[in-house]
């Protein structure tokens, strides 16, 4: 029935091939009793979701599992919802067009801050009961993954649990747990006393807080017993043994990666300051030339993509990159498939990679500064010199191109106009940098940098986690003033919505107080708040007055390392005490060497069975 309303309003809305599934390599399973059933959800369009690696992972091996069935949902587009909320047509899975509230499980992943009002609201039109407390024992479990699931308190009273690390293990767990406890006849409360036996495993509900008359919170601790103080998160260990699908759905329209992704390795060796996945992530695990060959293989064979894509935090420190660059283009430059390289650092960027990532095609370079000035760098511990982007900017003109651009990010702690300054000098000195080589090199091209900044959004499990984000009004005079500096017409200037940065900064830190919140503020119309066209800043801080809650208390204030924060639930491996080390470090604008130059002691090889470089 719902699928028949559904096809009629395709007829009304743009892109409907965001709704109608069958894709290539999609997974379509008969519903039986003897089954369970996870709804994966994205809360973001199609052409995001599909773009996202995770998901393809998680939703093909659950799929492999004979007694499980998972299909992909995702957040409706304005016009769809529209027509399904006057048509009464709940929100629908993907595959076999069910009900996500007739689903044993919905799953979310948290990718971004800015995403939370999507599942309050795809929650909402699923005709799911928003608070975990209001489920009865026929309702879906609704639980959270992914990066944000380290530090998601707003989220507390709204899903039923949390999943912490990398699911490939957990999620199964899950299942195993799950199919016991639905025939046994037990209350709710038995699956997720069950369930937070696992590593890995956060049940809100499991934890009493309080605070104090300031805001802050006085204590957090559990209300049962068995309850751990504090989750491990969990890791996959061995990287080559790791579940990887070998056939990858391929969309009927463009998504935002429309490519083969390569996933080199997990974790990063560098330590930069400012950089949440960084410390997540740890330890660095990475697989070995001959797996990733046999899985580009397959999935060459298996989707038909002209593109590959090496994903990882920083590809260019993959060990054994030119042997793995090499196997890859003697299967690809054939066929046209082009190989991109992004996340490459300045400081080992070199003639022959370049000409390795353009021998299909040239594709743009962008390269991450962060900071204008060789101070502030130092204090986010980004480990580049100006020397480092000279030379790179140099060899990438040599080699033919002329386009470059440049991330940076205005607030950085201890920051001033000097450092915002600096961006614009940086940016004219790769301009120079062009005509330094000669002429007949040149031969007429002409050049363009494109610098774009974002604001720096202080983010849990960082050495930065204590600092105060810059004010609304600083962080628009920072972009005005670099605006203004810049009057080469040769280097354009692009910055990030401060109104935007500000709200993502209240949810990062964020404690359990803000889920009435969001439930008001998917009330008022908030949903999208990652796209321009639709954010709605009035409308939010009228759900934050109606609770009478100021969001600059999460936002604006410094906090105290000896303060309990809402994220302590969770234990990423990294120590607090490492975390205070660097911060301190940092103001005292002292780098820390990578992992591999040198072992600091951040806590991560508890873990084992990964790289740490001692």
């Amino acid at each position: 029935m719902y699928q028949r309303k559904l096809e009629e309003c395709l007829k009304r809305v743009q892109k409907p091939a965001r709704y109608i599934g069958n894709e290539f390599n999609s997974i379509h399973k008969e519903w039986t009793s003897d089954k369970m059933s996870v709804a994966f959800c994205f809360p973001d369009v199609y052409e995001v979701g599909m773009s996202h690696l995770g998901m393809k992972i998680l939703y093909h091996m659950l799929n492999e599992r004979e007694d499980t069935i998972c299909e992909r949902v995702f957040a409706p587009w304005d016009d769809m919802e529209q027509e399904m909320r006057k048509e009464r047509i709940p929100l629908l899975s993907m595959e076999s067009a069910k009900p996500v509230r007739d689903f044993d499980m919905i799953a979310f992943t948290l990718q971004y801050e800015m995403s939370y009002s999507n599942i309050v609201n795809m929650l909402d039109l699923a005709g799911v009961p928003l608070r975990a407390a209001e489920r009865e024992r026929e309702d879906a479990f609704v639980y959270c993954g992914g990066p944000c699931a380290y530090h998601a308190e707003p989220l507390a009273d709204i899903v039923d649990f949390l999943v912490l690390g990398e699911g490939e293990e957990m999620n199964s767990e899950l299942m195993d747990v799950y199919k016991v406890w639905k025939d046994s006849g037990k209350p709710r409360e038995e699956y997720l006393m069950e369930i937070a036996k696992i590593q890995g495993v956060y049940v809100p509900s499991f934890y009493d807080v309080t605070y104090h008359e300031d805001g802050t919170i006085k204590s957090f601790s559990p209300n049962r017993e068995g309850i751990p103080q504090k989750v491990k998160k969990r890791i996959i260990k061995d990287m080559d043994n790791t579940y990887i699908p070998e056939k990858l759905i391929v969309p009927f329209m463009e998504t935002v990666h429309d490519r083969i992704m390569l996933e080199l390795f997990r974790g990063c060796i560098r330590g930069c300051r400012f950089c949440q996945a960084g410390y997540i992530y740890r330890p660095v695990r990475e697989r070995s030339v001959e797996k990733l060959l046999e899985v580009a293989q397959n999935s060459i064979n298996a989707t038909g993509y002209e593109e590959m894509s090496m994903a990882s935090l920083s590809t260019s420190d993959y060990t054994k990159l030119f042997p793995l660059t090499d196997g890859l283009l003697a299967m690809t430059v054939d066929k046209k498939i082009n190989l991109s390289l992004p996340s490459l650092r300045v400081d080992n960027f070199s003639m022959e990679l370049m000409e390795k990532v353009q021998k299909v095609k040239k594709s743009g370079l962008t390269f991450a500064p962060e900071a204008g000035t060789q101070r502030l760098r130092d204090v986010i511990n980004k480990n580049v010199l100006e020397e480092d982007l000279m030379r790179t900017a140099k060899i990438a003109f040599q080699g033919g191109y002329n386009r470059i651009k440049l991330y940076f990010m205005l607030g950085l702690p201890t920051e001033t106009d000097a450092d915002v300054l600096g961006i614009g000098e940086l940016a004219q000195k790769v301009i120079d940098a062009f005509y330094e080589i000669p002429k007949e090199e040149r031969k007429g091209r002409s050049i363009s940098v494109t610098v774009s900044t974002s604001f720096f959004v202080p983010k849990p499990f960082t050495p930065f986690q204590w600092e105060p984000q810059n004010k609304i009004a600083d962080m628009e005079a920072k972009a005005k003033m670099l605006k203004d500096s810049i009057t080469n017409n040769k280097i354009v200037y692009n910055w990030h919505n401060s109104d935007v940065s500000f709200l993502e900064e209240v949810f990062a830190k964020g404690d359990r107080r803000l889920g009435e919140v969001l439930i008001t503020a998917q009330k008022l119309g908030c949903k999208f708040d990652g796209w321009t066209d639709f954010f709605d800043y009035d409308k939010w801080m009228e759900a934050f007055q109606i609770h009478g809650i100021d969001p600059a208390f999460y936002a604006h204030r410094r906090m105290d390392h000896n303060e309990i924060l809402p994220w302590d639930y969770a234990d990423i491996g990294v120590s607090k005490e490492f975390l205070i080390e660097e911060h301190e470090r940092a103001y005292r604008g002292e780098t820390t060497p990578s992992c591999r130059d040198a072992c600091m002691g951040c806590g991560a090889a508890q873990f084992g069975g990964g790289v740490c470089f001692e």
